[in-house]
């Protein structure tokens, strides 16, 4: 169990993530969480990582930081996603063991699961079956972070865990008009569509994809919950075990947004994956389960994009 006092570094505090854990750990009153910007601190350069942590030796360590984006961006820089993901990890984790971290908590992604994986996914199907080709480099870079918390596990005895979201949104997500994800993107479209009186939006697709949506307070709550709570060399889901359609999806948003005009499907555009939704059985029978229902997430999520000053970027 971490003590309220214990030295928690959070990498990635900018982050939608970074920045939802160390709400969750002060609001928990943890005292003693440390940061670095990345001006601060690249952990992409190895030996200003391992001078940090001889400098700092945390006793526990989140590792929420990664270079993240949406298909657009992961398709055209296959290679720096790989790269920089992977090394970035690779320095966090390793340094973290070398200067005795008690516990390291990774954060993955759900893309890490196959392609084909059953429905819902079960922590166990990992590297049954191949990838989505187009987050493959982003997904084998994570894979790549929770396997060297497991063999550290298995080689050296240390409590290094993994745990691997659904489709996060809330406070700090990125609404970027290419780069951003689906549910940060809608909230932006149907509120600029609102401010210009358009009378339809066009959405990709048919709307039929079903889709799974955790807000990222829930997840941080999860993360502490499983740093205190949890040991094993198998990764956690985090999610809500609902799911809902893309259609339904985008009806929810415009309600919330209050955009009333009508909402068009191009079925010339691709739909993605049918189905995404995670086997949350494990983390339920730990004793925890996600509280933000979606339509109360998205609220909450249009009140931070309202007071985001990065919004208005193009």
């Amino acid at each position: 169990m971490m003590e309220k006092n214990s030295k928690i570094y959070v990498a990635g505090h900018r982050g939608m993530v970074g920045s939802a854990i160390v709400r969750e750990l002060e609001r928990q009153g943890y005292t003693n969480i440390i940061t670095r910007t990345h001006k601060e601190l690249d952990l992409i350069n190895q030996v200003a990582v391992e001078k940090f942590f001889e400098d700092e030796k945390p006793d526990y360590v989140f590792l929420a930081a990664a270079k993240v984006g949406g298909i657009i961006a992961n398709q055209s820089a296959l290679a720096d996603f790989m790269y920089d993901n992977m090394v970035l990890e690779m320095n966090v984790i390793h340094s973290a063991w070398k200067n005795g971290c008690k516990k390291l908590e990774f954060l993955g992604s759900s893309c890490i699961y196959p392609r084909m994986a059953p429905q819902p996914m079960p922590e166990s199907c990992l590297l049954t079956s191949e990838l989505e080709k187009t987050n493959e480099a982003y997904a084998l870079a994570k894979i790549s972070g929770l396997k060297y918390c497991e063999f550290l596990n298995k080689q050296y005895g240390t409590d290094y865990i993994s745990v691997m979201p659904t489709n996060l949104y809330g406070p700090n997500d990125n609404y970027h008009p290419t780069h951003s994800h689906v549910l940060p993107a809608l909230i932006r479209r149907f509120h600029e569509a609102k401010e210009a009186g358009l009378e339809s939006v066009t959405c990709w697709g048919d709307g039929s994809p079903l889709r799974e949506f955790l807000y990222v307070d829930d997840l941080a709550n999860l993360c502490v919950f499983l740093m205190n709570n949890y040991s094993g060399d198998e990764t956690v889901n985090a999610g809500t075990g609902k799911e809902l359609t893309i259609k339904e999806l985008t009806e929810l948003v415009a309600k919330v947004v209050g955009y009333d005009g009508e909402i068009l499907w191009d079925i010339s555009k691709p739909n993605g994956t049918p189905r995404k939704l995670l086997d949350v059985s494990k983390a339920e029978k730990l004793g925890w389960r996600y509280m933000t229902e979606l339509e109360d997430g998205i609220r909450l999520s249009y009140e931070d994009f309202l007071n985001n000053p990065m919004r208005a970027e193009r």
